[in-house]
């Protein structure tokens, strides 16, 4: 048996449970773990614990992290936007986009993306009696795949103003790739529609503690980077960016109801509207 944070899950083969690859860390699984979830593995908190030792406010920020996701969906929807992808939503956690959606636009409509099976099981369990609510199996560098994949074009009218989300998943672009997967999510939206993303950064970290946690993510499928603003920025070409801009995420619309921001700004966030 292999022990899931708590839950005996069956083995299949030498690979892990339902396909689910335990011999490396998920970035997914690790976002679990750093917000407090039990959907992880030894592997998952041994990588926490050492990206804790580089920055040890990391829980801290997670939480900072979802509670810009919540603003961000909140404003959007005071926007007018009735559908969202969440690309790389990570496992089911209290405010979810589409409960947060919800709550200003009932029927709004929701397709959640993510490429980690566990990710996948627990989601689609959560939402199997949300009639506009989705996962999608897809990976966010290949756009035509989460734009076209049957989930997607099942909820989302690309005739009318989307909000696409990409929440602490940019960094695992390269600049090679930005282009292309950037490019293609923006060709496919119309007008009105809404980007929002957060980015870890470089800037006024220390390069020891930035050089550590690249080797810990270097380990996993999905390798981060961290970017000094102007190529964070680079992310939203072709979008204008609403007030306050690209900012560190405690400054973006702060809520007195949100956590106390983290004493080290690690993130930018922003949202971006398609002129």
């Amino acid at each position: 048996m292999i022990t899931n944070g708590g839950r005996d899950m069956p083995e299949q083969g030498g690979g892990g449970a339902m396909g689910i690859d335990v011999t490396r860390p998920s970035v997914a699984r690790m976002y679990d773990y750093y917000l407090g979830g039990k959907d992880n593995f030894e592997v998952d908190r041994d990588a926490v614990r050492r990206v804790e030792k580089a920055m040890p406010e990391i829980r801290q920020l997670a939480q900072e992290n979802r509670a810009f996701l919540r603003r961000a969906v909140r404003y959007m929807a005071r926007q007018g936007i009735r559908q969202f992808i969440d690309i790389g939503s990570g496992l089911p956690t209290v405010g979810n986009t589409h409960e947060i959606a919800q709550q200003i636009i009932p029927d709004a409509r929701v397709v959640y993306v993510d490429n980690d099976p566990v990710v996948l099981q627990h989601g689609r369990a959560l939402l199997a009696t949300d009639h506009n609510t989705t996962v999608a199996a897809a990976d966010m560098r290949r756009p035509a795949d989460v734009l076209g994949h049957p989930e997607t074009v099942k909820l989302i009218d690309f005739n009318e103003p989307v909000g696409v989300l990409m929440i602490a998943m940019v960094h695992f672009l390269t600049l090679e790739e930005r282009a292309s997967v950037m490019g293609q999510l923006r060709h496919a939206l119309v007008s009105g529609s809404h980007l929002t993303a957060t980015h870890v950064t470089v800037d006024g970290q220390p390069e020891d503690a930035v050089a550590q946690i690249e080797t810990v993510y270097a380990a996993t499928p999905t390798p981060i980077y961290f970017r000094e603003h102007a190529d964070v920025a680079g992310f939203f070409d072709g979008f204008d960016l609403v007030d306050p801009g690209l900012v560190t995420i405690d400054t973006w619309h702060p809520d007195p109801a949100d956590p106390a921001p983290a004493a080290t700004r690690w993130l930018y966030g922003g949202v971006g509207r398609k002129p």
